[in-house]
């Protein structure tokens, strides 16, 4: 998970990762943000996230991000 955090906040260094639980729902990132830190995130972990892992809840918090990264691993 470090590797993940490491990567967002290079990206995003003005959001607070360890604390925001609506990332997405709370407005902090928009769909832009989203397809970015998804190509991010398949080129640092060599996975693919398909369409069907591409729902809001998915990306509302680094913990949730990483649950999805680890079952797509």
């Amino acid at each position: 998970m470090e590797k993940l955090l490491e990567l967002l906040k290079e990206n995003y260094p003005d959001v607070d990762f360890t604390g925001n639980r609506s990332l997405v729902t709370g407005g902090t990132w928009d769909s832009v943000d989203v397809v970015n830190v998804i190509t991010e995130i398949e080129d640092a972990f060599g996975i693919s996230i398909s369409m069907e892992y591409v729902l809001p809840e998915n990306f509302d918090s680094v913990e949730k991000i990483w649950a999805m990264v680890r079952k797509l691993s």
